[in-house]
């Protein structure tokens, strides 16, 4: 069996700088190039970092508080490409109310000089 711990651990990366609303960190785990794609719940497609830096800025400067707790359904490793499909529970506090939801998400990974980048994110709201 493969030894995925450096893409998990990138996975896990991402989800911790969501919660402290570390730019820094999300800039680190994220690929600076121009064929990024995030899709936020409720959002329009933003391609590149540039876009997708400012609409976690904009998400960061509007959350008081966030949690995220995930369960993990799928993960395929392709040479320099995989992808994760998880399920996100998120607790957050915004305008001083608590929110709770699930998104059903899928993050892409490309390996880039030895090291896993997030180079697509897309998240969408799971209905109850």
């Amino acid at each position: 069996m493969t030894d995925h711990s450096e893409l998990f651990a990138t996975n896990t990366a991402f989800y911790r700088a969501f919660e402290k609303k570390d730019i820094k960190t999300m800039s680190s785990v994220w690929s600076q190039g121009t064929g990024s794609i995030c899709v936020h719940p409720g959002w329009n497609v933003l391609r590149g970092w540039k876009d997708i830096s400012k609409s976690w800025e904009k998400i960061f400067q509007n959350t008081a508080y966030i949690e995220i707790n995930t369960d993990i359904h799928s993960t395929e490793v392709r040479e320099n490409i995989a992808y994760i499909v998880l399920t996100e529970n998120v607790m957050q506090v915004v305008n001083g109310k608590k929110m709770e939801a699930k998104s059903l998400a899928t993050n892409v990974f490309e390996l880039l000089g030895g090291k896993w980048y997030l180079v697509h994110h897309h998240a969408s709201p799971v209905v109850r």
